[in-house]
Parts: structure tokens; C-alpha cells; sequence
């Protein structure tokens, strides 16, 4: 059987109207050196066509050249690394490592360009507006220098921070907190959180997506597993659509209207707006604990720990239809 008709053998469909056309479709597999555990967050080079691969359980941020699906660096002592991010405008990667660092890469031949202190460091955006580069950490969010590295300022937060989301148009940054369970709101321009809005049609928010032309925020919850929408004007949670268990990462795809959503227990989700709606339309079986994927430039791509029938973890590439 080949990989076509096993990807529809393992589509479980949600909805009647749901038939013939298959959202998510798996155009390319590329595996990776590593060992046990569960790959973090991802970043795509579109112009370079390169993705920059946090191998958490590896330490190591992972290079591939998507032309020739092929691994073409592993940058080694990435202590925990977690959140990645790819400056196309300064030609930098960053990788925030959980055991204390922001470091900063030049992309053309991967050296390093600079490390910087940052406890706890996780999720990881760059903002091509003011060069800065914006790290969790904990319950701070660091604000680097996206060239030196140097610290800018350190914004305390009313929570610990998990996913995030830049809105350059704005001058915001929308985050997620826990303890409480927030949806805050970073005004740029003061370097300050400027208004707190509860979540409370689920337990604990993580990742986050956008879609700036609706003014909506989209919260994955791997707890009370679901995702709320939220209004960004009013901060109005909007409605709550139950998923799978277990979602680490969350994207919105502006031209097909979809939200894209790995859920570590098992599943691929796609949910779009039918009627006023939000609607499961597909889920797509994946392996246990892939949790974090990246869209871009009409792809998905889907981190996979190893298994026992693998030599090392992989990812898995699927074209949105």
C-alpha cells in the first residue's frame, strides 16, 4: 500500500460534509539522528527553503535543506532547547534553551554569533520591524538585541508564559499565561503587559495563532482539550472547539481559511468555520507525542519522535489542498 492510501486509511473524518478532498495530504517523510523523546518547536527559511529543527532530546538544533529532504547540520550543546525562530531580514537563527540561554546563529555558516543568559528560556519570535528578538522565560519575557544579543529590557509577567504571538501591525504581542490562566497583552512600545483577559472555557492555554485580518487569536488547551477563540479587540472568548488530547502547536492558514492543530496523543486536526461555526473537519492519525509543527508557504510540517521501528525521529511534510 503506499503512503497516499495509508494517510487515507488513517484519516478519521468529523463531519458529514467532509468527503472527497483531503485538507492535510503527506508529500515527504525526512528523518533525523536522535534518540528517545519529543521534538520541540520549528522555524522555515522560505527563501533559503531550509527548516531549523529544535531536537530537544538530542540537544541539538537540527538543520534541513528542504530541496533534497536531507539533514545537513546538527549544531550540538543546545542544553533543552526549545524555541527557534529564523530572522530572513539579518540572516540569524535563535534557539532558546531551556537550560539557560538565547543563542543566535548566523545563518550562511552556522556560527555562532552570540549567547545570552535566559533562564528558562522557551518559545522564541524575532519582530523584522524593531530587530528585536522576544523570549519566554518563565514569567518574564527577555527582549534581545537581535544582532548582539544584548538585553534590551526583561518584562515581568502576571503568570508563567507558554506560547506567543507578535502582531507587528499593532505593536502587540498577545500571551499565554498559566497560573492564572490569561490571555495578556504586550504593548511593544511600553514594554509592558497592558491588558489581561481570562480563559475560561478550558483549564490552561499553550500555543497560540493568528488571524490578523479577522482580529482573532486561536488558544490550544492540552488540558481540557480544546481551542478558544478568542476577539482581539475585546479579549471575548468567542467559542471553544473540543479536540484530541495533548496540543502543543497551533497555526492558522490565512488563504485556506483553516486552523491547523498537533495534539501529542495522536492526531493532526483541521478546523474551519462552517456556518458561523468552528468545525473539526478532519483528523489525521499521527504517531503518539507528535506535538510541534510549523506552517508555511502552503506546508505543514510535523515534528515525530522516534519509535521503536525508527533509528531516530523524523519529519513529516504535508501539503495543505
Amino acid at each position: 500500500m503506499n503512503r497516499f492510501l495509508l494517510l487515507t486509511a488513517s484519516l478519521v473524518m468529523a463531519g458529514p460534509a467532509w468527503a472527497a478532498d483531503i485538507p492535510l495530504s503527506l508529500i515527504q517523510t525526512i528523518p533525523l539522528p536522535g534518540v528517545d523523546g519529543k521534538l520541540d518547536h520549528l522555524a522555515v527559511d522560505s527563501k533559503g527553503e531550509r527548516l531549523f529543527v529544535a531536537n530537544k532530546p538530542n540537544n541539538t538544533l537540527d538543520i534541513i535543506d528542504l530541496k533534497t529532504g536531507k539533514l545537513v547540520k546538527q549544531i550540538a550543546d543546545q542544553g533543552k532547547i526549545s524555541g527557534v525562530a529564523y530572522s530572513a531580514d539579518l540572516g540569524m537563527i535563535y534557539a532558546g534553551n531551556g537550560a539557560g540561554t538565547c543563542n543566535g546563529f548566523t545563518g550562511a555558516d552556522y556560527k555562532l554569533a552570540f549567547s545570552t543568559k535566559a533562564p528558562g528560556a522557551d518559545n522564541v519570535h524575532y519582530n523584522s520591524d524593531n530587530k528585536l528578538v522576544y523570549v519566554g522565560c518563565d514569567e518574564a519575557m527577555m527582549v534581545l538585541d537581535a544582532k548582539t544579543g544584548t538585553v534590551k529590557t526583561s518584562i515581568p509577567l502576571p503568570g508563567s508564559i507558554h506560547g506567543f504571538k507578535i502582531d507587528q501591525k499593532a505593536g502587540k504581542i498577545y500571551i499565554v499565561l498559566t497560573k492564572p490562566s490569561i490571555l495578556g497583552v504586550i504593548d511593544m512600545a511600553k514594554n509592558e503587559v497592558t491588558d489581561k483577559f481570562p480563559l475560561t472555557l478550558s483549564d490552561a492555554g499553550s500555543p497560540i495563532a493568528h488571524d490578523e485580518a479577522n482580529g482573532l487569536l486561536f488558544v490550544g488547551c492540552p488540558k481540557k482539550s480544546m481551542v478558544v477563540v478568542f476577539e482581539t479587540k475585546s479579549g471575548k472568548e468567542l467559542t471553544g472547539v473540543e479536540i484530541p488530547a495533548g496540543i502543543d502547536d497551533i497555526h492558522y492558514d490565512a488563504k485556506l481559511k483553516r486552523i491547523y492543530a498537533s495534539c501529542g496523543d495522536g492526531a493532526l486536526c483541521v478546523i474551519e468555520k462552517k456556518n458561523d461555526k468552528y468545525e473539526v473537519i478532519a483528523k489525521l492519525e499521527t504517531p503518539k507525542a507528535s506535538r510541534t509543527c510549523m506552517f508555511a508557504g502552503g506546508k505543514l510540517y510535523l515534528g515525530v519522535p522516534k519509535s521503536k521501528d525508527t533509528d531516530g525521529p523524523e519529519i513529516r511534510v504535508y501539503e495543505a489542498k
